[in-house]
């Protein structure tokens, strides 16, 4: 059986706060958040976007959002996780600082801003998969402990996974530190000992005491080393390094059971929502922007396989040519047909056409 995925179409350059009316509109007369009950903890997860880049969905869609769910009697919040490289999101002060230069502040969404893997990304919850790769994976205590879930992502090409949707969202996004390493990273982490000062601070935050200081630099004992990523968020100067080897089928392979995990933990209590317009040649992440097909739409559902794989078929219908020609030349439907192998999600899907 085919899953249902509806599409709200949009025209090209629409503004705003029209494409927020329409969908408004769909998810009110959808009764599409029935799943959530008085007092549900209802976390928004999206990405609040790089410094620089222009595509992250905009504020207002989860002002409107969050109010539907209160109208449920759920409590909403906006939620995020750090990022494991350098810079403005990779830990929770100066991620909300950017978020909120971005328009995400309670005076615009009306939602707080909680950062579900904490303080600098380390809380953590382990969830049981019957995965190929894990049989559990490390996810952001909040996204777990959440009862209900709406996932709102921005369709775009990206460097390593081919493309970014809902499941990358989930995958990558809503794992704690240690979950992004295991999926990223096929060694210890190493120290760059030009660039190390000998502050110490990476000492201080080990918890496995795997760091020494020696001729003037930190070193790492791969023996001792837990591969938990804080020497990564310890460091202010950019002087631990990974090696992020991993073949890009692996990468999304890994990206998926993770995202089973976060489906797994909600029991249903999810919907998944794509934003198929600003599509760009590279993640929200990546601080340049290079639009590469008209606006299509939004897309709504409650498998996100099936929504990831609507919106790949409708970007490459609409450009007339595969993503590889647009984005980056790399096998992106790994994440589809592993989904499908392992019997996460449906990719099978009828699309409806909502006016």
């Amino acid at each position: 059986m085919k899953e249902n995925v509806y599409l709200i179409p949009v025209t090209d350059n629409e503004p705003d706060i029209e494409v927020c009316r329409k969908l408004e509109g769909f998810l009110a007369s959808g009764d599409f958040f029935s799943f959530i009950q008085p007092r549900d903890m209802v976390a928004f997860k999206t990405h609040f976007g790089e410094e620089g880049t222009q595509g992250f969905v905009r504020p207002l869609h989860f002002k409107m959002m969050g109010a539907l769910a209160r109208q449920r009697g759920g409590l909403p919040f906006l939620t995020d996780t750090a990022t494991l490289y350098t810079g403005m999101r990779n830990q929770a002060v100066s991620h909300i600082e950017l978020a909120q230069r971005h328009g995400f502040g309670y005076e615009n969404t009306g939602l707080p801003l909680i950062m579900a893997d904490g303080l600098t990304g380390d809380e953590e919850l382990a969830v049981e998969i019957p995965g190929r790769i894990y049989r559990s994976v490390k996810l952001a205590s909040m996204i777990v402990k959440a009862q209900a879930l709406v996932v709102v992502s921005h369709f775009t090409g990206h460097v390593a996974s081919g493309f970014g949707a809902a499941l990358k969202n989930m995958g990558m996004g809503c794992a704690s530190r240690r979950g992004k390493m295991e999926q990223h990273s096929t060694a210890k982490p190493a120290v760059k000992k030009k660039k190390c000062t000998a502050c110490g601070a990476c000492l201080k935050w080990c918890p496995a005491r795997a760091i020494t200081m020696t001729e003037g630099a930190a070193r790492i004992e791969k023996a001792l080393c837990i591969g938990c990523g804080e020497c990564l968020t310890a460091c202010r100067f950019d002087a631990i390094g990974y090696n992020w080897s991993a073949t890009y089928e692996q990468l999304q392979s890994k990206i998926v059971e993770h995202a089973w995990g976060v489906a797994a933990c909600k029991g249903g209590k999810a919907l998944y929502v794509n934003f198929l317009t600003r599509v760009s040649k590279d993640c929200d992440c990546m601080s340049g922007y290079r639009k590469i097909v008209p606006d299509i739409g939004v897309l709504v559902s409650r498998d996100p396989v099936a929504l990831d794989a609507a919106s790949l078929d409708l970007v490459e219908q609409r450009a007339g040519q595969p993503l590889t020609a647009l984005s980056y030349d790399i096998p992106h439907r790994v994440q589809i047909e592993y989904a499908r192998e392992i019997g996460f999600g449906n990719p099978d899907y009828q699309l409806l056409e909502k006016p």
